[in-house]
């Protein structure tokens, strides 16, 4: 992998297909929303894996084992095994076997993918504190999770054992809306124990180390479309990441964003893996990308036209060079309103 992490929007002479070895992608947002799957993301990933780039599936959700998301994502016409599935429950059960003795009892709290990742690493799951756990694990286990669960844990974490999340995620996005995720389930027992848990989840390195291990990438580009998880997960790993806009993340969030949550690329959906993404380059005070230039003060103005996106990577250039740090001080709302986002 290379060493640095760029945190200005860059351009690609070749598709991005091409020039990355492995996708790392997210789910929710990028490949699904609701159960259903975004429009191009079949075709596109489907032409990606054929034309030799690898594919993962990298999610923050313990729930589902990975059979079972390859499952879905087959189900939705995009071809994937068990083993192109990596979760953040296989991360946090290689997170507590580096701690803990082989077949140590593991206390968990939450769903069968971590029973499954826990005992693919040689450890028992057990349900009770009074089991005699070696370590707790918390992680999503669904809207059916019942409140008890959580005093078990505080049972134990009380005596000693340490505390391991899957992830501190706080909302999770459902067909019917955004539910609490596995992070408001964290702050519960935050708050009766006083205790902080060890986490393993994007955008945290021991999620990234998983995934690689378990890829063999050697070109890999994280795919996805939160700032906060994916794109903060491949400036810890050290690695370039894509951001489509099919998510959470609008433009106004992205201008706004400091730099570990900079994304190499920014492309509408998934069909930019497919594609080469135009170069961003200085003119005079500002930057040009396609048929837009931005320029920044205190303010950021925009000139030009074409393509919407050109001009939002333009004045993600002109706020984050100017910016710095701080790039959220800058007013960018007349320029998006040009831009329609």
């Amino acid at each position: 992998m290379r060493q640095g992490v760029r945190t200005r929007p860059e351009g690609s002479a070749q598709a991005l297909s091409e020039a990355y070895d492995t996708a790392l992608l997210d789910l929710d947002g990028v490949v699904y929303a609701g159960g259903h799957a975004i429009a191009h993301a079949v075709d596109s990933l489907g032409t990606a894996r054929a034309g030799g780039m690898h594919l993962a599936y990298v999610t923050n959700n313990a729930l589902r084992t990975p059979a079972a998301v390859a499952a879905h994502l087959t189900e939705l016409g995009i071809r994937a095994e068990a083993a192109d599935v990596v979760t953040s429950a296989q991360a946090v059960a290689r997170l507590i076997a580096d701690q803990v003795p082989q077949g140590a009892r593991v206390l968990v709290i939450g769903g069968e993918g971590l029973r499954t990742a826990l005992r693919e690493r040689g450890l028992e799951p057990v349900e009770s504190a009074d089991d005699d756990p070696a370590a707790v694990v918390q992680g999503y286990g669904g809207p059916g999770l019942p409140w008890g669960r959580f005093a078990e844990a505080c049972y134990a974490i009380a005596r000693g054992v340490p505390w391991f999340a899957s992830n501190t995620d706080l909302t999770i996005p459902s067909a019917r809306g955004i539910a609490p995720g596995n992070g408001a389930a964290v702050e519960v027992v935050r708050i009766a124990t006083g205790a902080e848990p060890q986490v393993a989840g994007k955008p945290l390195p021991p999620m990234h180390r998983e995934t690689i291990l378990r890829t063999g990438a050697e070109r890999p580009l994280v795919v996805g479309d939160r700032l906060d998880t994916d794109i903060e997960g491949a400036f810890n790993g050290g690695v370039d990441s894509l951001l489509v806009l099919t998510g959470v993340t609008d433009g106004a969030r992205l201008l706004a964003a400091p730099p570990q949550h900079r994304p190499t690329y920014v492309d509408a959906d998934l069909r930019g893996l497919l594609t080469g993404q135009p170069g961003i380059t200085r003119e005079g005070d500002g930057f040009r990308c396609g048929g837009w230039t931005a320029t920044a003060n205190t303010s950021l103005e925009l000139h030009g036209d074409g393509e919407a996106l050109d001009g939002l990577r333009a004045l993600c250039a002109a706020a984050w060079t100017a910016g710095g740090e701080n790039a959220c001080a800058l007013d960018g709302g007349k320029a998006l309103a040009r831009l329609g986002l």
